[in-house]
């Protein structure tokens, strides 16, 4: 009789602090051992010359996001999770957006209805647009206290943008009910200008997207918000880290004692401005915010991702077709930069890539990139232990991997809905050939194998790593207005 419902074995398991090699059984979608020579299993994996690691947890995913017409999200909850499970992705945080025209609880209820096709596990983000008082103080402690324990506010576009004043009171309502507050950070009044700017000079095309956010823009507001994090003892996480100014910000942030965590993505990582500077509108599939950077930014961002000061890579998966009526051309082939949706889908290219350019060209070893693609983002949104390790009790969420096998990347292999792939041509070296979430196969091969529904909504409670450390500047603390 078996004494598991899965054994993999004969593989080299690797965490974010060791590698070993061992058989892992599975029973009742949790490791139970982790040994070698283990008994049967009802279902076996021979993993001999493979390398078995935790399944990613990818915490910046936009799926299936309402959208103002005529564009529109190319993926929905069921292609975008069989995209991430290709990539060796088996948990994903993605974001329920609150506005004027709807409350926080019904944007939540709505996006959990949609995320039911999941084929992987996920949670939200709740990403606040309009911060009323009865949003902070009605609505959002009853959503954080259903697990929805992290917040997102950004600092730019027209429609998403909050002042700088209403920051602070997300903030603060983030520090009193203990939950993680991320932040796109960019200066919108600057980048307003030097739009306004380069339009009237007639520089309309994909490349002039980067000409509208320099660095500077960044910059400055990265350091704005770890000032207005300081001032408030409020732990923060910087989304999509673009170059070496911002990761500096942020490492002198975390110099001087602060919660302050960051992010890069893979597009910081393989490309650059130029790539916006295509033929025609081809430079549109590379246009996000903020732009990719310059080579010496990439190589920057692999060093602050060997030391620790940005500690995890997502995708920002945010997929709009290229072709169509509602896609990146919806505008016209001469649409101007400013009419051409952002971002790109990542979901399924951002584990590969990663491997391919840290771990085989041997920018990181292999500790640093379970850490950076599942341990720490595990850790820092509350999904440990359950999630981004191999660990006895811990989900059985397991990619296994051919460390040297060679592949070229196509929009095919993806498994997305999209039109189009930003790495078209890039060929990797190190491929995910079986993903399982809880035990259960949902690629293997390249095929998809996973039902629709069977990912898990994951709730996520009180948790340490990020409690304000009670310092403020003063004697006074003025979230909760007592003195120290």
């Amino acid at each position: 009789m078996p004494e598991f419902d899965l054994v993999i074995r004969n593989g080299t398991v690797a965490t974010a602090s060791d590698v070993f090699q061992a058989d892992i059984g599975v029973r009742d979608g949790q490791v139970a051992a982790l040994a070698r020579g283990l008994g049967p299993g009802a279902r076996e994996i021979e993993a001999g010359g493979r390398l078995v690691l935790p399944g990613g947890v990818d915490t910046h995913t936009h799926i299936e996001e309402p959208r103002s017409p005529p564009t529109a999200s190319a993926d929905s909850f069921a292609s975008a999770s069989a995209s991430a499970a290709a990539g060796g992705t088996t948990t994903v945080i993605c974001f329920a957006r609150q506005s004027a025209a709807r409350s926080a609880t019904d944007a939540v209820a709505e996006h959990m209805a949609r995320a039911r096709r999941s084929r992987i596990d996920y949670a939200f983000h709740i990403i606040l647009t309009d911060p009323t008082p009865e949003v902070l103080e009605r609505q959002l402690p009853a959503l954080v206290e259903a697990g929805h324990r992290s917040l997102k506010i950004f600092l730019t576009y027209e429609g998403a943008r909050i002042t700088d004043a209403q920051a602070l009171r997300v903030l603060a309502a983030g520090r009193r009910l203990g939950a993680l507050v991320c932040v796109h950070a960019e200066h919108h009044e600057m980048i307003a200008f030097y739009t306004e700017a380069l339009l009237a000079a007639g520089l309309t095309l994909p490349k002039h997207h980067a000409w509208a956010k320099p660095m500077v823009v960044e910059r400055e507001c990265v350091h704005r918000v770890c000032a207005m994090a300081e001032a408030l003892d409020t732990p923060v996480q910087i989304f999509h880290v673009s170059g070496a100014e911002s990761a500096a910000e942020i490492e002198r942030a975390q110099a001087r004692g602060l919660k302050v965590w960051a992010e890069t993505c893979p597009q910081y990582l393989v490309l650059t401005a130029d790539d916006l500077d295509r033929p025609g509108l081809e430079g549109a599939k590379f246009l996000c915010s903020p732009a990719p950077r310059t080579v010496a930014d990439q190589e920057a961002l692999w060093e602050a991702l060997r030391r620790g000061v940005l500690s995890n890579v997502t995708s920002d998966h945010a997929p709009t077709r290229y072709a169509g009526p509602d896609g990146k051309t919806a505008f016209g082939e001469d649409a101007p930069f400013t009419r051409i949706p952002n971002g790109l889908p990542g979901l399924a290219a951002r584990m590969p890539l990663l491997f391919s350019e840290g771990v085989s060209k041997g920018r990181i070893d292999l500790q640093t990139f379970v850490a950076i693609t599942a341990t720490n983002p595990a850790r820092l949104f509350g999904l440990d232990p359950r999630k981004g390790s191999i660990a006895v009790g811990a989900d059985a969420d397991i990619a296994i991997w051919d460390p040297t096998r060679k592949v070229t990347l196509t929009n095919a292999l993806m498994l997305h809905d999209n039109d189009h792939t930003p790495y078209e041509g890039m060929e990797v070296t190190g491929w995910p050939e079986v993903t399982l979430v809880r035990g259960v196969p949902v690629v293997e091969g390249g095929a998809l194998v996973g039902a629709e529904g069977h990912g898990q909504f994951l709730p996520r409670g009180p948790y340490a790593m990020i409690a304000p450390r009670g310092v403020f500047p003063t004697p006074f603390n003025p979230v909760d207005r007592t003195l120290l």
